[in-house]
């Protein structure tokens, strides 16, 4: 029993190579009818001698290697006949390595250069060092060369002289040229009976005043320049999700248009204005104005200090000179009065007469203003001078504007206090981040501007206050009139802040509300999850 009466018989037809020529060997031994010729391939090492010539001989299949003919399996390769299929036949290079820059020459002409390896992008003097046409030339190609280039700059150069010239010379001719020709017709009817003839070949003289027959200064188009260098991509790869984002365009955002009404973030508007990718760039000729105007500052202050120093000694000088001649008039006026008579000439006389004018004049002067100021006192406070508006300042102001206090008055140079105490080293002012300790001195400590806060003077403020002042200093005026029950103030002044003592809550509210913040919420999903669990089992 065959397994192939078991299974079922074959739905698709199926066709063997080996089968069908068993067939046709076993119809062809049985039949004595005409044998029908097919031309097989000899099998390997059994070739020799034997050459293929139809398409048959190859057997759906390709070319023989041992067989040094050229060959054409379904006609490819064979030049002169189009081929609809784009295969290739493989090609070897001098090494044995396939040569898969016909891939790139396909669909070119021959004389096409197509650069397909990393080799043809270098120079020539990389790839052959050693290839004769780079080599040094000796001295008689050096010669050769030099001469006819020589000549051929002379003819340039000779050319334009004569076509520059007014008149010009006909040009000279070359010699004659003989050239014997032999005429493929012999025979007597034929070239008079001559065999041979001698042909003189002489240029044509050429007329210097006749126009150019053809134009010449036509603009020819270029030809096409070489064919680029090829870029050697990398094999591709899938594109990651990753990269597919980075290489998602945004859409265009108008600043003036939005037809369809579409509401824009800001900052897609912002990354579609294209500031993010602006790069700031200052000039460095900002630098150089500003270190400019620094300098010209620095000048100016230069100068107005000199300037003011200047003038500080001039006016000084002037205030000893006045101050001198006061002093000479106070003695001479002391003189005077004791009665010693000073022996003065006419001009002197003269001289201290205008003198005594002057000194009425300013007393009368100085008297106006006194008289002026006074007037002003009392018509008007408002507008006082300057110096007594400063000196009747509130404290605060005083010290919003720095101004120094008027109380100390000694002729001892002053230093600033702040300045003293600093032995500590570096390590000082640099205490935990927790201390409070921004200010290591109270400002203005000691005598100069505590001592007279809020406090009145004497004698102006006398009509205001009356005969009470000094009751009134004395008076403690940050006392309650009436205190707290229980309030004990035999224990001193108080050395620290106020402390407060923390009294128990009568009713629990702090233990009530935290109660109720640890309460957990009303679980109401989960009773619905439960109702829909019970409908499920339903």
């Amino acid at each position: 029993m065959e397994l192939s009466s078991i299974l079922p018989a074959p739905i698709q037809p199926v066709w063997d190579r080996d089968d069908d020529r068993r067939q046709q060997n076993s119809s062809n031994q049985r039949s004595t009818a005409v044998v029908t010729a097919q031309s097989i391939a000899p099998p390997y090492g059994q070739r020799r001698g034997w050459v293929p010539r139809v398409h048959t001989d190859y057997g759906d299949g390709g070319a023989f290697p041992e067989i040094h003919v050229a060959q054409y399996p379904l006609e490819m390769g064979r030049k002169g006949k189009e081929s609809t299929s784009n295969a290739l036949a493989v090609q070897l290079d001098a090494e044995g390595k396939v040569k898969y820059d016909i891939i790139a020459r396909q669909g070119h002409g021959k004389d096409k250069i197509v650069y397909s390896k990393l080799s043809d992008l270098l120079p020539v003097e990389v790839t052959s060092e050693k290839d004769p046409s780079l080599e040094k030339p000796n001295q008689d190609e050096i010669d050769d060369i030099t001469e006819r280039t020589r000549a051929a700059l002379q003819k340039l150069t000779n050319s334009k002289i004569a076509a520059a010239m007014p008149v010009r010379c006909a040009e000279k001719q070359g010699p004659a040229e003989f050239i014997r020709y032999t005429p493929s017709q012999q025979g007597a009817a034929f070239n008079s009976g001559a065999k041979q003839r001698v042909i003189r070949l002489v240029e044509a003289q050429v007329d210097p005043m006749e126009p150019p027959r053809f134009k010449i200064n036509k603009k020819i188009p270029r030809g096409p320049p070489s064919p680029p260098a090829p870029v050697l991509h990398s094999p591709t790869r899938r594109v990651t999700v990753k990269e597919q984002k980075e290489w998602k365009i945004p859409p265009c955002i108008s600043n003036w248009k939005n037809a369809k009404g579409y509401t824009v973030p800001l900052d897609k508007r912002l990354a579609a204005d294209g500031r993010g990718l602006q790069q700031l760039h200052i000039n460095e000729n900002f630098a150089k104005l500003a270190e400019a105007l620094y300098i010209a500052d620095r000048k100016a202050r230069e100068a107005v200090e000199t300037r003011a120093q200047l003038e500080k000694k001039l006016a000084q000088k002037e205030k000893e000179q006045k101050e001198e001649h006061l002093r000479q008039l106070a003695q001479k006026a002391r003189d005077e009065r004791a009665g010693i008579k000073v022996g003065m000439s006419g001009a002197d006389a003269k001289i201290t007469d205008e003198e005594e004018r002057e000194r009425e004049m300013l007393r009368q002067d100085r008297h106006k203003e006194r008289a002026r100021e006074r007037n002003l006192a009392r018509a008007a406070p408002d507008k006082r001078s300057k110096l007594k508006r400063e000196r009747e300042r509130d404290i605060s102001e005083q010290i919003a504007l720095g101004m120094p206090a008027r109380g100390v008055s000694s002729n001892e140079v002053q230093f600033d206090q702040r300045l003293f105490g600093q032995a500590q080293g570096l390590g000082h002012g640099y205490a935990d981040d927790e201390a409070y300790n921004v200010y290591d001195k109270p400002w203005r400590e000691g005598g100069s501007m505590a001592n007279h806060l809020y406090r009145p003077s004497k004698n102006v403020d006398k009509e205001v206050y009356g005969e009470d002042l000094e009751k009134i200093v004395k008076t403690n005026r940050f006392v309650p009139d009436k205190e707290f029950s229980g309030t004990d103030r035999s224990g001193g002044a108080r050395s620290g802040p106020v402390q407060f003592e923390k009294e128990e809550d009568p009713f629990g509210l702090d233990q009530f509300l935290s109660q109720a913040k640890r309460a957990s919420k009303r679980k109401e999903p989960d009773r619905r999850d439960d109702r829909d669990k019970r409908k499920r089992r339903d």
